[in-house]
């Protein structure tokens, strides 16, 4: 495999770039460009390699002066030096750093899938590797959604790195035996952790690589018990109070509604029906579609949304830009319906950004990371002390709707769950659970 399209990870980077010593305003203007390209593996899927830094860097040049060279070269360098173990952090200016001989570095057999909001054309991504392009294979076949898939081939790298230099192919029971056993008693996984590796590798053996694997000896990870986070009706007011505009409609209708982090971002203009007060959620959780409550309160701001968008939309229309993202299959069977008005993200990006499969200067949604730091500053500002996420917002709905009395099975359909028995989490953390036991000191 040749060096430039070894897949590098560097976590660390950002302190790693703290501790240089250089100048704040370089380090800012380092760590921009390096999220840039970041965010571009993300959004594309694929790993951190020099090849696709040089891509960038070319397009970067196509649309003028290019300050990102740097910054990457640096990034890459300090990657190195600290997978060979150079825990030093580098002193010497960005042109000055020294590279280690590749033969020193650490290189993978094979790499995961970087994960990211959209799928990568189909056509275009099968796999690297005999054993994953089977898998892949196996999984289109079964028509597993791409986040399975994402999921499927992620565990399958690193069965495959267990394994190594062994290949899949010749795994044994007791090969993912010993895997699930080391991921319950060196890695400390959860239970639910445990279980999605062991449905993905058997599916990888049985269905991609045809292996017959009889009983499963392993050490099954200790059960748990979570109870979610819940913020009471004073917090969640005290918390939009801290949001204005567009992040605290955002925050009010993930709330009101029930909605996950992606189901919120994805909502388009047609997802919208106000003329019934209601919510239509397509392709939530497991590809499924289901409708929800919009809160009565939310109508005047979501029509003064709509005419907001109005004119953004209309001026991307008159630059030319093309559509709205859509999936491959309805992208492929309408080609032009981006460009229609309902179709539109409803909460939009400020800025179109260059669409790194197909190179187009689009327009997308808001990022998630960009929503959760939002909430998360709010919840600082507001004096909550609980961990304040978008899916925490998810909770509180589901477990305030009870506590008026709703009937479950009603919040179960709102929420999308496919058993009644993930709704019923709620009532542990309900204001009044069970049956209103009061407390013997309160006696």
């Amino acid at each position: 495999m040749s060096h430039e399209t070894e897949a590098v990870s560097f976590p660390s980077w950002k302190s790693a770039l703290a501790s240089t010593g250089w100048p704040e305003a370089q380090q800012a203007e380092y760590r921009r460009e390096i999220l840039a390209f970041l965010h571009l593996c993300k959004v594309r899927r694929a790993p951190a390699t020099i090849m696709l830094a040089k891509e960038y860097l070319a397009d970067r040049t196509r649309q003028g002066p290019n300050g990102a060279r740097l910054p990457l070269r640096w990034f890459f360098q300090a990657a190195k030096r600290s997978a060979v173990g150079l825990a030093a952090p580098l002193s010497a200016g960005p042109a000055g750093a020294k590279q280690p001989p590749p033969a020193a570095l650490a290189r993978p057999a094979v790499r995961e899938p970087a994960r990211g909001s959209l799928p990568p054309p189909a056509a275009d991504d099968q796999g690297g590797a005999d054993w994953e392009r089977d898998l892949i294979k196996a999984a289109r076949s079964k028509g597993l959604l791409w986040r399975s898939e994402e999921t499927y081939r992620g565990w399958a790298a690193r069965f495959a790195r267990f394994l190594a230099p062994r290949s899949p192919y010749a795994a044994e029971a007791g090969d993912v035996a010993a895997f699930l056993t080391e991921l319950a008693v060196t890695r400390r996984a959860s239970p639910s952790t445990q279980k999605q590796a062991l449905n993905a590798l058997v599916f990888l053996l049985h269905e991609g690589l045809h292996r017959q694997l009889g009983d499963i000896d392993f050490r099954r990870a200790a059960p748990q018990r979570r109870i979610p986070t819940v913020l009471s009706r004073e917090e969640c007011k005290r918390l939009f109070a801290e949001l204005d505009g567009t992040e605290r409609l955002m925050a009010e209708l993930a709330y009101g509604a029930g909605l996950r982090l992606m189901e919120l971002l994805r909502l388009r203009v047609h997802h919208l029906d106000l003329a019934r007060g209601c919510v239509v959620v397509h392709g939530g959780k497991g590809d499924q579609d289901r409708v929800t409550v919009l809160p009565e309160s939310l109508r005047a701001p979501l029509e003064r949304q709509l005419a907001r968008l109005r004119p953004l939309f209309e001026a991307d229309r008159a630059e030319g830009l093309p559509g709205v993202w859509l999936p491959e299959g309805l992208a492929a069977k309408y080609q032009r319906a981006g460009e229609k008005w309902e179709w539109q993200w409803l909460f939009p990006s400020r800025e179109a950004s260059i669409d790194p499969v197909t190179g187009a200067r689009r327009r997308h949604h808001v990022i998630d990371t960009t929503f959760q730091r939002i909430l998360k500053r709010a919840a600082e500002r507001a004096k909550i002390t609980k961990r304040v996420t978008p899916h925490v917002l998810r909770h509180s709905f589901a477990t305030h709707l009870l506590e008026a009395g709703t009937d479950i099975r009603t919040v179960q359909e709102l929420l999308g769950h496919e058993s009644v028995e993930t709704t019923q989490i709620y009532t542990h953390v309900m204001q009044k659970p069970g049956l209103g036991v009061r407390s013997p000191l309160d006696g």
